[in-house]
């Protein structure tokens, strides 16, 4: 029996792509990415992902999967991932599950179906939003589901737009297909949290790096290609406002750390609802062992 699966997960920054490797080399496993960013070929700086080098001979799973081009989906995701659980369970690996895209999570580990889409709905709900304004769907999706209205937010036009596709196509509320607290994959969830002003800090430090490393010059070459999805992602999207000339360059580094600062809070807002993770210190020297002993834990409770 290769055990439950292991996931790490928690915000942007934490170290959990560390953490996650050595949980890997520790238990025999393999790393099934959970960042809808690093699913992107190409958006390597900017998503911190870990090169081939780094990985030192780890099987990584579910990077460098799509063209920038293309629109990532959550149901494509869970499909490609479980497939991936279910050959590495049968090697008799252990699975180690790594990302901050809370959705992607619990898409993989959890029950949750995907309603089916209608093109012309969406289509339709798009125009709406282009043209009146995300705050008037979002107003809509309030008075039609506010659970659903409360856990997206006001910002994300996209799953505002979703969650009125479904509501419409099914008659029924999009919250009812929400994800829920039950494990479709049996899984251990470790969480990796930070004091805010370490965790800001931190931020700080990546941004840098990530400038240094050269994301200006990823961004610029992937621009011509990146697609609404991509162009999306936290360190695109403002470098893509600058090299269209609504910024400076100084401006878009100081966009990507207050909004990498904002993704945190949302992150945490997200992981913090899901009581069944285990949360850690990310700055305990002793990381790895703390880590090591919640999953031996776990495996002795489905297994005892």
């Amino acid at each position: 029996m290769t055990g439950l699966v292991v996931a790490v997960v928690g915000p942007t920054a934490t170290g959990k792509s560390d953490l996650g490797l050595a949980l890997a080399e520790a238990l025999d496993g393999e790393v099934v990415n959970a960042d809808a960013f690093q699913l992107y070929r190409g958006m390597d700086i900017g998503t911190a992902k870990l090169s081939v080098a780094e990985r030192r001979g780890v099987p990584h799973h579910q990077l460098d999967v799509l063209d920038v081009e293309e629109d990532s989906t959550v149901a494509a995701y869970q499909a490609a991932a479980r497939a991936d659980l279910a050959e590495i369970a049968r090697r008799g690996k252990r699975a180690v599950v790594v990302g901050g895209s809370g959705l992607y999570v619990r898409a993989l580990l959890d029950e949750l179906d995907f309603p089916g889409t209608d093109p012309a709905v969406r289509a339709r709900l798009e125009e709406r939003a282009e043209h009146h304004g995300t705050a008037a769907v979002f107003d809509e999706l309030a008075r039609r589901d506010p659970t659903a209205a409360e856990r997206i937010g006001p910002r994300n036009t996209r799953r505002i737009v979703r969650a009125l596709e479904v509501i419409e196509i099914t008659g029924e509320p999009y919250s009812a297909s929400l994800p829920s607290e039950r494990y479709a994959i049996p899984a251990v969830q470790l969480g990796l949290e930070l004091e805010r002003p370490v965790l800001d800090e931190r931020i700080g430090v990546r941004v840098d790096r990530m400038w240094d490393a050269g994301l200006v010059g990823e961004v610029a070459r992937l621009a011509p290609r990146l697609g609404r999805t991509a162009a999306r992602a936290v360190g695109y999207a403002e470098l893509l406002a600058h090299l269209h000339g609504e910024s400076s360059e100084d401006e878009a580094r100081a966009a990507v750390t207050s909004n990498t600062r904002r993704l945190v809070r949302r992150q945490q807002s997200w992981f913090r609802r899901d009581t069944r993770i285990t949360w850690l210190d990310a700055a305990a020297p002793d990381l790895l062992d703390r880590a090591l002993v919640e999953v031996v834990a776990a495996d002795r409770r489905l297994d005892p």
